[in-house]
């Protein structure tokens, strides 16, 4: 490979990255936060400058654009979002590149305590001479996904300037809240309008995902009965306490995330907040099988009971609603796009690697909603923390995968 693309793509990361779009739990709006607009009204800018067709920002607050075909071939989408996660600070971001890196340590000059180390991160030995972005200590990088977009759009920015490689028509989206598990509205499937398409999210060079957890979220509420403490003897029903027993009455030594790995699911207490009089918990249940998702909110559901029978006077409510689903279910059943993105990987000279994502992405339900929509790689590492870092030469690979793609799609069809 030719490493073409490598510094547009480490100056639009750094570029990308500056910029704050985190997203919120619990928010009503979307997306849930206005600063996603910032990325949102850039990227419109910048594809409307490189001359793409049909750039909108949706109602829902998704950048759509196309590159009209030059050929005969299937409608392709790829997709990244522009959220940042909400588990660590991302205000103020200060990206940062280290040009040909060494293999040593890397240290952060806004944290002196803070060392990313091969020797903890083995994978970091493989980039010796690559240029690398972090952060600068204090937050997270957000290469997750502003790495996929840069992909994206300088993969965009190519094509429109050389019409003469021949493609069918492609679409582009940049959508919110994939970090909240919002980031697919309704309208999303009709107005993408491909037959398929790829999100631009993953990790290691090589990496091919067609397989997700299956996710849904617990909401528990507790309430207790509240009476001043020094006339509580035999009349106040502690919410508190009654949360305290729900969590500990969960297998901790076997279904959370510290204790699980490879195909195992759990249940994770994510939130805990109030007080004496009423207290709500917050879950994510997570498994690859249906029924092993099911029993894990059935297990939950039942300690609720049991907590609620041994205080009558309390009231407890579990609330499990569906988050997204296992693309395996249907790209077992249309894997084309499973078998072009494989292709176009060994063609580059890179090995793919399949493996079920412990997580979950914007194609899971784009798939589940009739897109069938697997996750590529973009080369990100450490996400969601100040450890986070990226190679411009993994972005690099990715971009050409992107291009690979479309070609050999174009060439299929002829």
């Amino acid at each position: 490979m030719t490493n073409r693309f490598e510094k547009e793509l480490g100056d639009r990361l750094l570029r990308y990255a500056a910029i704050d779009s985190q997203s919120e739990e619990g928010a009503i709006t979307t997306p849930s936060t206005s600063i996603q607009y910032d990325m949102l009204k850039l990227l419109e800018k910048e594809l409307n400058d490189m001359k793409a067709h049909d750039v909108q920002i949706t109602d829902y607050g998704v950048v759509l654009a196309t590159i009209p075909a030059n050929t005969t071939g299937p409608t392709i989408g790829f997709l990244a979002h522009v959220d940042t996660a909400p588990q660590f600070n991302a205000n103020d971001v200060k990206p940062r590149m280290i040009k040909g890196y060494n293999g040593g340590d890397i240290t952060f000059p806004d944290d002196p305590s803070l060392v990313l180390s091969p020797r903890d991160f083995p994978h970091l030995n493989e980039k010796q001479g690559h240029n690398i972005i972090t952060a600068s200590g204090k937050t997270l990088l957000g290469a997750d996904d502003k790495a996929g977009i840069a992909i994206i759009m300088t993969a965009a920015r190519h094509l429109l300037e050389n019409p003469n490689i021949p493609h069918g028509k492609i679409r582009l989206a940049f959508n919110p809240d994939e970090e909240i598990a919002k980031g697919v509205h309704k309208k999303l499937p009709k107005d993408l309008g491909v037959e398929f398409a790829y999100t631009f999210d993953g990790g290691k060079v090589g990496e091919l995902d067609a397989e997700t957890f299956s996710a849904d979220l617990a909401e528990v509420t507790i309430k207790g009965v509240s009476i001043h403490p020094g006339e509580a003897k035999g009349e106040m029903v502690n919410a508190i306490h009654l949360a305290s027993r729900i969590i500990n009455n969960l297998p901790q030594t076997t279904m959370t995330p510290e204790v699980t790995d490879g195909r195992d699911g759990f249940i994770h207490a994510t939130d805990m907040v109030g007080g004496s009089s009423e207290m709500r918990l917050k879950f994510i249940l997570r498994d690859f099988e249906l029924q092993g998702l099911k029993d894990k909110g059935h297990l939950l559901s039942r300690i609720c009971e049991t907590v609620q029978e041994s205080e009558p006077r309390s009231q407890i409510f579990c609330h499990i609603r569906p988050q997204y689903r296992n693309m395996r279910y249907w790209l077992d059943k249309d894997p084309k796009p499973i078998e072009l993105a494989e292709t176009a990987i060994k063609k580059l000279g890179i090995k793919p690697i399949k493996k079920p994502i412990r997580g979950g992405t914007d194609g899971s339900l784009l798939t589940e909603m009739g897109v069938p929509t697997p996750n590529l790689f973009t080369g990100m590492q450490n996400v969601h923390g100040p450890l986070e870092w990226i190679s411009t030469k993994d972005m690099d690979a990715a971009a050409e995968l992107l291009l690979t793609i479309t070609s050999i799609a174009a060439e299929t069809e002829n």
